[in-house]
């Protein structure tokens, strides 16, 4: 078989294919993070950023391949997590502008496109690191340019195209240390190889997804009748605004810890929401409910072994769409001068971030980062002429960087990595000062102080030269791993003896929510007896993952 052109049609069941393909190899991308924290984010984030992308595809249902591209882009645009997901969101968003509104691809169209795609995304990212999947998308899109010059069948382009990326995956290792040292190839380019695996899988004829975009009849008549019986409510009046369903694989070493009960289970999720269906057996458990804190609810599941199938929509924006644009209940209110939006997980933590001037906190973090889209209503819901974004996470930063590029208003975007740099740089805010003084302000003020955690590994590991086991735990500073021990207190211990030094005045503790009080305290005695010049202060940040964030200043 020949396939010299392809059109939307075609274009279409790629983009599916690809995606479905990704939603299967999802846990095995997630599985290369070099990083042993508890997240686990490539795979999950890139295979949220193409589902949201691959939904919009089958919205249209039209045969213009430059449309199916576009609405792809569109998808993936808002619906991007995460670092591995924002970059791909970019290498679709250059593809469908290198289309040029063309109808139908030749060879060389789609090959120029995919080059596009590469100079789109190393263009987004303000230090492009090589070994990751930026390599992989220029390697291969190198390989599409050159092929095209002589090759008319698009199969066989394709079949070039991922034999190349499959060859730059394998070399990721030389070009980035700490891949060769942990014995992984880079999970964001593994992420790319799988979608362009499904891409070949659809012009052969091979593999299909197991839905299609056909529209017929009798669901367009469901979807006028749906329109009538939503018209009885305003979208204002909707309480919990995000459906929310994910699945939880236990783990024996999760369970031992906190033993799983379904009825205990169900009423701790019957506060967060409604609608709720608990569901379990042996392996797995099952969750539906309506929450407005879509994050909390998936961080009680994640105490019981690994997240799998999670689907979080948002039913104002679903129900805007079926009703149509009409004016809501609600008078509008006068906007504000300025508004903070952050990041982070953690009531107290949450609480903190309010107290210091926050107008909007977004549930997310380590575990769960939100998309372009959440920042985006998060800007939104701020109401306010000027807009200070924290993300507090390195992995969170280009997704507010997009945000902030598509928000009405005037938005900046304070590149603060960890909730102490957030902290830091809300101290630092002045309502009186322009935006960009704000901004520059803020982003001084991040940078002078030190940030340690305490997790587990969730995997065994040996990175910078130190060796670390499944299940012990870890102090980190500022990203870098400082120590590791299998009890938790002389971990804690080992990393306050790399953070604090004879110049240093203040220790901030943010204990989460794993930590008991006599263990604080008695933590707090450790300070004072071998720091007696630090002044100490003590917050319940409530946060999961990490037992103990700590700021030094």
């Amino acid at each position: 078989m020949t396939v010299e052109k392809i059109n939307g049609v075609v274009l279409t069941q790629m983009i599916l294919t690809g995606a479905h393909h990704l939603t299967n190899n999802a846990k095995k991308i997630d599985a290369l993070n070099v990083f042993p924290v508890p997240d686990g984010d490539t795979g999950t984030n890139m295979n949220l950023s193409m589902t949201s992308g691959a939904g919009e595809v089958k919205k249209i249902n039209s045969d213009h391949a430059s449309d199916v591209a576009n609405a792809f882009s569109k998808g993936l645009l808002m619906g991007a997590r995460g670092n591995s997901g924002v970059i791909l969101s970019q290498i679709f968003r250059g593809f469908a502008k290198g289309m040029d509104k063309k109808e139908s691809l030749t060879a060389e169209d789609f090959a120029e496109a995919v080059q596009s795609g590469v100079n789109t995304a190393y263009k987004a990212v303000m230090k492009p690191v090589e070994g990751t999947i930026l390599t992989v998308a220029k390697d291969a899109g190198k390989e599409a340019v050159n092929a095209a010059k002589s090759e008319k069948d698009i199969i066989v382009l394709m079949e070039k195209i991922l034999t190349e990326a499959k060859a730059s995956l394998k070399r990721t290792p030389d070009l980035l240390p700490v891949l060769k040292e942990v014995g992984v190839v880079d999970s964001g380019g593994q992420g790319l190889v799988t979608i362009y695996e499904g891409f070949l899988a659809a012009l052969k004829g091979e593999e299909l997804p197991e839905d299609t975009s056909d529209i017929d009849m009798e669901d367009m008549v469901n979807a006028e009748h749906h329109k009538v019986t939503q018209d009885f409510m305003d979208t204002s009046e909707i309480v919990y605004g995000y459906c929310t369903e994910f699945m939880v694989k236990f783990e024996e070493d999760k369970l031992a810890n906190n033993p799983f009960n379904e009825q205990e289970f169900r009423n701790e999720l019957s506060e967060l929401g409604d609608s709720l269906l608990v569901v379990s057996d042996e392996d797995i458990v099952k969750v539906h409910v309506h929450s407005e804190t879509p994050g909390t609810c998936l961080t009680l599941g994640q105490r019981f072994g690994s997240l799998i199938n999670m689907k979080i929509e948002n039913m104002r924006e679903q129900h805007t769409a079926i009703v149509g644009d009409k004016p809501t209940k609600a008078t509008p209110k006068e906007k504000k001068d300025y508004a903070i939006v952050t990041v982070a997980m953690g009531k107290g933590i949450k609480g903190l971030l309010e107290s210091l001037g926050a107008s909007v906190v977004i549930e997310g973090g380590q575990t769960m980062n939100p998309s372009t889209q959440d920042i985006a209503d998060a800007i939104k819901q701020a109401n306010a002429h000027n807009v200070i974004v924290l993300p507090n996470n390195k992995n969170i930063r280009m997704a507010a960087d997009q945000a902030a590029e598509i928000a009405e208003d005037n938005v900046a975007v304070v590149p603060t990595t960890t909730i102490p740099q957030g902290i830091s740089a809300m101290l630092a805010f002045h309502p009186d000062a322009d935006l960009s003084s704000n901004q520059q302000a803020m982003d001084e003020a991040r940078k002078h102080v030190k940030t340690g955690q305490v997790t587990y590994a969730v995997r065994d590991t040996q990175i910078e030269g130190i060796t670390i086991e499944k299940g012990n735990y870890m102090g980190i500073v500022d990203g870098n791993i400082k120590a590791t021990h299998a009890d938790q207190k002389e971990a804690v211990k080992l990393l306050l003896q790399e953070m604090i030094t004879e110049d240093d005045e203040i220790l901030t503790i943010l204990y989460g929510e794993d930590a008991d009080s006599e263990e604080v305290e008695e933590l707090v005695s450790f300070v004072e007896e071998n720091y007696e010049d630090v002044e100490i202060e003590v917050h319940s940040g409530n946060q999961p993952i990490y037992s103990y964030i700590f700021s030094v200043e």
